[in-house]
Parts: C-alpha cells; structure tokens; sequence
C-alpha cells in the first residue's frame, strides 16, 4: 500500500497555507500582512501590482493555527470529492475566483483587513450537493446547507466579531454558482448523448 497525492490542487493548496504561516514568524510577523492579506475600503493600490497579487493570495494567510485548521478541515474533507468530480483545473478555477470575488469586496466594501480560506471553504460546501445531481433537480441538502449555514452567517454579520461573514456569503453565493453552471454544462453533455 502507498500513500497518494489524490487532490494535487487541494493538497497543495493546503501546504501553501502551512508553509505561509510557518514562515510568518521568520520574517517577524511581516509576510502575511504584506502578501497574504487584503487590506480594507479606500488601501487598494491601482498602481502596485502586490494589490493585485493579494487578491487572490490571502486565501493562503491565516491569523493562526487554529484560523487555519478550521478552514482545512472543511477544504480537506470535501476539496478531494469535488476536485475527482470536476477536474484539478476546474477546482482550482473556483478556488481562483472565489478568492478575487472576496478580495474584491473587501477592498471595496468593507474597513477590515481580510485573510483566510474560509470563502473557498463555503465555496466548497454549497458546491458539493451539486455532485450527484440530475438535470431538473435541486438537491435537498442545498437548500438544507442554505438555511442552516448562510441565513446564519447573515445573521452572525450583524455582530461585532473577526470573523468575515461577508466571506462565508460570497464564498457560498460562488459555490452555488459554480454548481448550478456545472449541472447545466454536464445536462446539456447528457442531453446530447441521449
């Protein structure tokens, strides 16, 4: 028996956060916040090119182990199924976008800074109903994950935390985006094999 690299993207995604926040203290606390954090409304630089790379990098920034290991369990359990299910190019272009959504509105919306992975990990959980679905269904467990895990991001958003619910919401709106899409690209593959 030998041990597999069964989610390339997943698994290497996951290395990249542990070596991001292994290195942090090597460079006296300076890296995440320079590279692997998007900084709040009225800081996006339209001239500097790491505002661009932040972006997409501060789903790879966690404020600390703990941050991490709650987004991982997520991205570890269900990023394998869904990455086998769509491909590693597929996964890794929702990963992409996730984190651009968010960091997008972040910087343009909202007065914190922003770090971590948990939109891909919403992004994750509202996706992975859509994985053995049929054309003409919504799957049950969707709209089951909708009313128990967003409605209580909504809800939690009006609360003074660290924690950035907006993330979770946007995370999920392209989960199930990504989802929907995916359901009418693999019907309209099914149909014309029919």
């Amino acid at each position: 028996m030998k041990i597999r690299y069964n989610a390339p993207v997943v698994l290497s995604f996951t290395l990249l956060a542990v070596i991001v926040l292994l290195a942090d203290p090597l460079t006296g606390g300076n890296l995440i916040p320079s590279w692997f954090m998007v900084p709040g409304r009225g800081y996006f630089n339209a001239a500097s090119p790491i505002s661009y790379i932040r972006l997409f990098s501060h789903i790879a920034g966690h404020a600390n182990w703990e941050h991490l290991l709650g987004n991982f369990a997520i991205i570890l359990l269900i990023g394998p199924i869904l990455e086998e299910k769509y491909g590693s190019l597929s996964i890794l272009f929702m990963i992409l976008i996730t984190a651009l959504v968010t960091g997008l509105l972040n910087s343009f919306l909202f007065s914190g800074a922003l770090l971590g992975a948990s939109g891909v990990a919403f992004m994750m959980i509202l996706l992975a109903p859509f994985t053995n679905t049929k054309k003409g269904e919504i799957p049950l467990t969707f709209i089951l994950i909708i009313a128990l895990y967003l409605v209580k991001e909504v809800f939690r958003s009006f609360q003074t935390n660290n924690i950035a619910e907006f993330a979770h919401i946007a995370g999920g709106f392209c989960g199930s985006i990504f989802g929907f899409i995916r359901l009418k690209h693999s019907s309209e593959v099914t149909d014309i094999h029919d």
